[in-house]
């Protein structure tokens, strides 16, 4: 990582009001050139906390954006950090609020009237949702690890999903986290002593729609909770998610794809659950206004020293593309060392100088030449970029994958052949123990030590297996698909379909896989159960992959009946199916073996580190993650701890803790038994004037299952000090069958609140 300190431009910041036309002011912060030139202006704006939690993120990235000749502003949404109002939900009030934001910015004195914005995973799909409403100064877009299903056919298949079935990692412990994080305080140091205590309370009166933490309908998405559980990137809990409110609010209406007028650069990774939006919006969006990035990487920014690597210089990358779409600022005078209104955040900076000052600094130099890099206009590049991985053993997470780039100019593109291999054999009985699933990993990786999936061995053995020989080396890219012929023995059920890559010493790496609850198989919003006995086909398609598969290697396609805790458990479904080989096939989408011209990038850079330090202790860390078999009872329990685990404290002298542990446990021949128990606890603390503060929110949560109803409860308690000032618990009963989301007036439902 090359950390730069000089720029072409001299940079200045500061924190700001924007007000919005209902009179409620969103709490903002600027970096931007000094120069009487109007420049254009670059927004990332989110439902979090840009004076802690992305502090150091926005660090790394909007002094870099502003040293290179633009305003580069972080935006806190409605009911979020330090900005006033009540949490909203992405498709309703956030979005309008962006496009005034937008449209605000354009009308500065400082801008030339052309605006771009970026983001990760909320981040990203707001920054989608915001231009699907075609605000006349929003010119680009870079969305990073979008998410959001909106968008029907356009996106992809929703954050708590896989296929049709219901994630419970994807969506209980998100929103669990989300409920923590929303009912977070705005910091006195920043909106004054007068005014903390009465946004925080107005923001926890309206913390209704963010309690129903429990599991949604099994045939739709889930649109509660992006909630900090599974990371994104660089935010100061340390994998670096960018959403305090989580995905609450990512349902609704959906987006239109027709309706965004500015260019779209797309960007995912293999090792993120979304990346299947990346390849849905290059072939929705019109080619001359899109382009698509896919790396190795998990759910983060491209440009971080976490695994699995390579990364890549992604700021270099987006500035191909914002000088491209908002055109190239006035070149400056001689460059000069980035400078700012001095603050502790300065001073931090100050005391670390560039290990590697940039001799180049010069627009025109900003990276070097090569054909992926800067070497041409940057809608030159192939419509999708993507990295076809070498084969490598199983292993939890890797800090580079071998690999290449390769460049497809259309998508679905002309080098990718579908083969189809049809299963072979006599109909065999699926039924797998209900913990299968336990070593599938992490729902959302983000460069953790225990985020990727171990060895399949195990899992492959709880699994009805077809293995495919390989007669030479054999690149995948795009999205498999499994024609399969079931006979149901219960009502309900669900079928997971992984592929592995199966080396000569039998260990066996995840491809890619994918699940189906059937009685969502003819759509999201039909819920139908099925006549046992009664033979069906189906279809799963799996999540999209590069991957090179070596001669003297096997490909093994692994079907189960169960996999907890991704996917909840459907009554009935321990009697699991019978499968037909006979009648089913696998269709793997088979590229090329040619790169075409070489796709290079530029090393990593970023500005100096805010200077986050993580708070020593004494304890010892726990497991990341942790697998415990009851013996006596049979009972099997995943217990998992989130990454941004710890204290961490900031210049200003913020300390920010946090301490989570999620458990998923259930009984391997007893679906009934799957249950999830979130616990999440944040202390802000600052002990020395202005905006000494002691600030705690805890939350328990737990979602149980029954034949008809899901039961979810949990408490949220905040404090000031040692006084309660909010304290909440609930008990909802959910009907597995209704076409209703938790947070619907549904079932029976008891609360209790206190204010004091």
């Amino acid at each position: 990582m090359h950390i730069r300190t000089a720029f072409p431009y001299e940079t200045t910041h500061e924190d700001l009001w924007i007000p919005l036309a209902d009179g409620t002011r969103l709490y903002a912060r600027m970096w931007r050139p000094r120069t009487e030139e109007p420049v254009p202006a670059l927004l990332e704006y989110l439902a979090d906390r840009l004076s802690d939690s992305t502090a150091p993120r926005d660090a790394q990235r909007h002094p870099w954006y502003a040293g290179h000749g633009y305003a580069s502003v972080r935006v806190d949404a409605r009911g979020h950090g330090n900005s006033e109002g009540v949490p909203a939900g992405v498709e309703t009030t956030e979005a309008a609020d962006g496009v005034e934001v937008v449209h605000w910015l354009a009308a500065r004195p400082w801008c030339d009237g052309r605006v771009g914005m970026f983001g990760i995973s909320r981040g990203g799909d707001l920054s989608l949702r915001v231009a699907a409403r075609a605000p006349e100064p929003l010119k680009a877009v870079v969305t990073v690890c979008p998410a959001d299903d909106g968008f029907g056919p356009g996106v992809g298949p929703g954050p708590g999903r896989a296929g049709d079935a219901l994630l419970t990692t994807g969506a209980h412990a998100r929103a669990a986290a989300a409920l923590a994080h929303v009912a977070r305080p705005p910091d006195p140091a920043y909106v004054g002593e007068a005014m903390w205590r009465g946004l925080w309370a107005d923001r926890l009166e309206a913390v209704d729609r963010f309690i129903r933490t429990g599991p949604p309908h099994p045939a739709r998405g889930v649109h509660g909770g992006d909630g900090n559980a599974e990371n994104g990137e660089g935010s100061e809990r340390g994998a670096g998610d960018e959403s305090g409110a989580g995905d609450e609010g990512r349902g609704g209406a959906p987006g239109d794809l027709s309706a965004i007028r500015a260019a779209v650069l797309a960007v995912g990774g293999w090792h993120d659950p979304h990346r299947d939006a990346v390849l849905r919006l290059v072939q929705g969006l019109p080619p001359d206004r899109v382009r698509g990035l896919i790396g190795p990487w998990s759910h983060q920014y491209p440009d971080q020293d976490r695994p699995p690597g390579p990364a890549i210089g992604f700021l270099q990358e987006t500035l191909r593309w914002w000088d491209h779409w908002l055109g190239r600022p006035r070149t400056p005078a001689p460059t000069a060392p980035a400078t700012s209104t001095p603050s502790d955040a300065d001073l931090a900076r100050d005391s670390n100088p560039d290990p590697d000052p940039d001799p180049n600094p010069d627009p025109d130099s900003r990276t070097p030449a090569g054909p992926g890099i800067g070497a041409g206009p940057v809608m030159s590049e192939p419509l999708l970029r993507s990295y076809v991985m070498d084969a490598h053993p199983p292993a939890t997470a890797y800090p580079v994958l071998s690999g290449r780039w390769v460049g497809d100019t259309a998508w679905p593109s002309p080098l990718v052949t579908p083969v189809t291999h049809p299963l072979r054999g006599a109909p065999v009985l699926v039924r797998s123990p209900q913990h299968t699933g336990v070593d599938a990993g992490r729902f959302r990786p983000a460069g953790g030590d225990a985020d990727l999936p171990p060895d399949q061995r195990e899992e492959d053995a709880r699994s009805a297996c077809f293995e495919f020989e390989v007669p030479g080396e054999t690149w995948i890219l795009g999205s498999p698909c499994v024609r399969l012929r079931l006979t149901l023995h219960a009502a309900r059920g669900q079928v997971v379909a992984r592929v592995c890559d199966v080396a000569p010493d039998g260990s066996s790496t995840l491809v890619t896989r994918g699940a189906r609850i059937m009685s969502a198989r003819h759509g999201r919003d039909q819920v139908t159960r099925r006549v046992p006995g009664t033979a069906e086909d189906v279809r799963l398609d799996l999540a999209a992959i590069g991957y090179a598969v070596p001669p003297g290697h096997r490909i093994r396609l692994a079907l189960s009946s169960a996999y907890w805790p991704w996917v909840w458990p459907e009554p009935g479904s321990e009697a699991g199916f019978t499968l037909d080989p006979s009648a089913s096939s696998f269709e793997l989408p088979l590229r090329a073996r040619e790169s075409g011209p070489t796709i290079t990038f530029a090393e990593p850079q970023h500005s100096v580190p805010l200077g986050v330090v993580s708070a020593p202790t004494l304890d010892e860390p726990r497991p990341e993650q942790r697998v415990v078999h009851d013996v006596a009872k049979d009972e099997w329990c995943l217990e998992v701890v989130p990454h941004h685990h710890g204290t961490r404290v900031h210049p200003d002298g913020l300390a920010h803790t946090e301490e989570a542990l999620e458990t998923y446990s259930v009984r391997e021949a007893d679906p009934l038994t799957a249950r999830a128990r979130s616990s999440w606890s944040v202390r802000l603390h600052r002990a020395e004037p202005p905006g000494a503060w002691d600030a705690r929110v805890e939350v328990r949560s737990e979602v149980a299952c029954e034949h008809d109803d899901f039961i979810a409860s949990g408490e949220l308690v905040c404090k000031d000090g040692d006084e309660v000032v909010f304290h909440r618990t609930w008990e909802q009963r959910i009907p597995r069958t209704a076409d209703r989301r938790p947070g619907d007036d549904i079932g029976a439902s008891t609360e209790r609140s206190t204010r004091r």
